[in-house]
């Protein structure tokens, strides 16, 4: 309903609109309707590149969403282009350091480890530490380490 509301006032291609068209898409996500969810990231992240360009950080989220989704749902070859693309977007834009970029990288090294490619482990392991340490000191509840964590084992 929000969707719609943002629709109708604000046209289906504006910001706050692509926004919630990413949080449905998200919360498809949760609730495990992941079709409907990939219609939505890509509705999402569509309207975001002809509207914000390729390298907005918001354009970059979705597709780093849609590469997530694309691997839960098995398909591992597009899911790697999407996250290295939002890897290789948020480093061009944020930095190296950056913990969008930081998340990012670690995605892509979840998605390796899946793959069997060792190179994921060493990727998450490094992520992990640059999160637990200085200066980005994250808890060992916050949801990024644990995900990092869990993706380890």
């Amino acid at each position: 309903r929000a969707l719609e509301g943002r629709e109708r006032l604000l046209g289906s291609e504006h910001p706050d609109t692509l926004r919630s068209v990413n949080n449905l898409g998200s919360l498809l996500q949760d609730l495990g309707q992941l079709e409907e969810a990939e219609i939505m990231y890509r509705r999402a992240l569509e309207g975001r590149e002809r509207l914000l360009g390729s390298e907005h950080p918001d354009t970059l989220t979705s597709v780093g969403n849609l590469g997530l989704l694309l691997q839960q749902l098995d398909q591992l070859k597009e899911a790697e282009i999407m996250l290295r693309r939002a890897l290789e977007g948020f480093e061009r834009l944020l930095g190296s350091d950056h913990p969008d970029t930081l998340n990012s990288r670690g995605n892509l090294g979840l998605l390796l480890i899946k793959q069997n490619n060792d190179q994921g482990k060493i990727m998450v392991n490094t992520i992990l530490a640059a999160l637990l340490d200085p200066p980005h000191s994250l808890p060992n509840a916050h949801p990024w380490i644990q995900k990092f964590t869990d993706g380890l084992k």
